[in-house]
């Protein structure tokens, strides 16, 4: 038996059974143990990935109503709403680009504009991937990317004679990774922690207001920039090649590649205007506002503007896609099922079980006596207890799933700021965002596998680097949170 596989099913029941039978954690609610008892299984479970992620994501469907933590029809409603939707919906888009190519010209256009300096293509290469995990799956903008540098590293080798670009060619692979990281941190749609962020906020503060997509555009596309131009400063200085080994390639080289692709396809214009609508129906839906100057949202033109959320619009968007013929085949429409049968299901069971998770921590207490436990973390500065979390989060991610972590960690520091009188997003936000920051690892995030298996890229070059942009990438969180986030959320 392997070491995971004994934790999972032996070690770990054994202590929840010593737990439930020697240990109270309140004996005024019994719901409490039991649902730290489920919690910690599924923490064992998420971490060691003895049983898919996906399936541990189901085990609040039959522990919660077995053990009283909650009944089956709450549990299972928090497998399937608007947040769910809203994935949904931006993933069929991103399908959408996929299958007509899109992405991949949009790739090279950027790196057309770049020039073909080192610093140039580096740069190149990072703002493709930065701008297209914003909006497909991190791992389908490495996966794109990983070909299109490939060829180009290979035609480094040959004029730079006996492979004198392998020192190059890691700062470019692990660019795109890092990217394709930082960039899904910018949009609520961009990597799963953050969709899940906005759900267990509604659940722990059912009255406050949501978080939109433009106003966590806001905030977090900053933060994403600032730490992706930290990141190109480290690895152009870490890996540039020496002046007396670059030879100039072709200025024409990806504009080449661009003009092999075709002109523009009916079906990239339709996905095109569609992914451009819903980009700006996301951003402008709500009023925004900029000091005393504001640009209202279109949705108050509508009855009920407060029926309407980002879910809605990326639902109506997608269904277009089902209904716009392709030119190329014969009723064929611009997005198949079969397409998107591609779906990630495993990530929206992941989503369903952290929000039941979530609800379950809520319902039972148990996520305020975390808090009570904790509230002396609350005084600490508050710059020291951003700093913390960002830290912990950064180096746990390394382990294990971004979005197991975030999922099991929001709703304890929701739980905190409950009883320590703390703002949530104070919180919750640098936990977020620490949630994509795992650079380290090969094994940490797909982009991450994806660049390591070309083979070019040792675990220790990949560790050395990741460790000090985590430390980077944790302190530019901890600033920006506590001066701009302060301001960008109202927080006092």
């Amino acid at each position: 038996m392997k070491l995971k596989e004994l934790v999972s099913f032996i070690i770990t029941p054994l202590i929840i059974v010593g737990i439930l039978f020697f240990w109270d954690l309140d004996p005024n609610n019994r719901a409490i143990t039991h649902a730290f008892c489920i919690t910690l299984l599924m923490a064992v479970w998420w971490i060691t990935e003895a049983v898919p992620l996906a399936v541990t994501s189901l085990l609040p469907v039959a522990l919660f109503p077995l053990f009283g933590v909650l009944d089956s029809k709450t549990v299972s409603s928090a497998y399937f709403n608007d947040v769910i939707f809203l994935f949904m919906g931006g993933f069929l888009v991103a399908l959408a680009m996929e299958k007509w190519n899109l992405h991949q010209r949009i790739a090279l256009k950027i790196l057309s504009m770049t020039g073909v300096k080192p610093a140039n293509i580096l740069a190149g290469f990072m703002v493709a991937s930065f701008f297209l995990s914003m909006w497909i799956s991190n791992t389908a903008t490495a996966m794109m990317m990983l070909p299109i540098a490939m060829s180009i590293i290979k035609q480094l080798d040959e004029i730079m004679n006996g492979g004198k670009a392998s020192r190059f060619s890691i700062g470019l692979l692990l660019g795109i990774a890092y990217s394709a990281s930082t960039g899904g941190m910018a949009t609520l749609v961009g990597t799963p922690p953050n969709l899940s962020f906005v759900r267990i906020f509604e659940i722990y503060f059912p009255n406050a207001e949501s978080i939109t997509f433009s106003q966590w555009l806001i905030f977090a596309l900053p933060v994403s920039l600032i730490i992706s131009f930290a990141i190109w400063l480290i690895l152009y200085y870490s890996f540039r090649p020496r002046k007396s080994e670059w030879i100039q390639i072709p200025r024409n080289i990806f504009s080449s590649q661009m003009k092999s692709m075709g002109r523009f396809s009916y079906e990239e214009k339709w996905v095109l205007s569609i992914f451009s609508i819903l980009a700006f129906l996301w951003i402008f839906r709500v009023d925004l506002v900029f000091g005393n100057f504001l640009v209202p949202g279109w949705s108050r033109f509508f009855p009920q503007s407060s029926y309407i959320n980002d879910g809605t619009i990326a639902i109506l968007m997608s269904i277009v896609l089902f209904i716009i013929p392709s030119k190329r085949a014969t009723r064929e429409k611009l997005l198949d099922w079969h397409t998107a049968g591609k779906l990630p299901w495993q990530i929206l069971l992941l989503f369903g079980g952290g929000f039941a998770l979530a609800t379950g921590l809520k319902e039972s207490g148990l996520s305020l006596w975390f808090g009570e436990r904790l509230t002396h973390v609350a005084t600490l500065h508050p710059m020291l207890i951003i700093l913390i979390i960002s830290l912990f989060i950064t180096f746990l991610t390394e382990l294990t799933s971004n979005t197991a972590t975030t999922e099991m960690i929001l709703p304890i520091l929701a739980g905190l700021s409950i009883t320590s009188g703390i703002h949530p997003l104070f919180l919750m936000v640098p936990a977020t965002l620490s949630a994509s920051m795992a650079f380290m690892m090969p094994v940490a995030t797909p982009p991450n596998a994806i660049v390591f298996g070309s083979g070019r890229i040792t675990v220790g070059q990949m560790a050395r680097t990741g460790f000090i942009i985590n430390i980077i990438g944790a302190i530019i969180i901890t600033l920006m949170m506590y001066f701009y986030g302060n301001m960008m959320f109202g927080i006092n």
